[in-house]
């Protein structure tokens, strides 16, 4: 299974795997180094530019691995949308 796979049903983006368990460790750390790093920099102290710089690295990490996912299972939700609204709009035009 790849890190970086791309192309996800809804089914299979809807299940845990190692993408969402990279997601709920990396995103904490994300958070916390670029807060301690932007805070630094503002100071001018060189470590908080390395810290920003290995968030936003980081960030651009986990982007890459979970957007993908994300994307499957909100094309999922919408096509479940509109089919629900299409069957709402025929029961309120009583086309049963």
């Amino acid at each position: 299974m790849s890190l970086f796979r791309k192309d996800w049903t809804p089914a299979e983006a809807d299940d845990w795997g190692i993408n969402d368990w990279i997601a709920v460790i990396v995103s904490p750390v994300i958070y916390v180094l670029i807060l301690i790093g932007g805070a630094l920099s503002m100071l001018l102290i060189p470590a908080g530019f390395v810290l920003l710089g290995i968030g936003i690295v980081l960030l651009v990490v986990l982007l890459r691995v979970i957007d993908p996912k994300l994307a499957a299972v909100s094309r999922g939700y919408e096509e479940k949308q509109k089919h629900y609204i299409e069957e709402l709009e025929r029961k309120v035009k009583w086309e049963d």
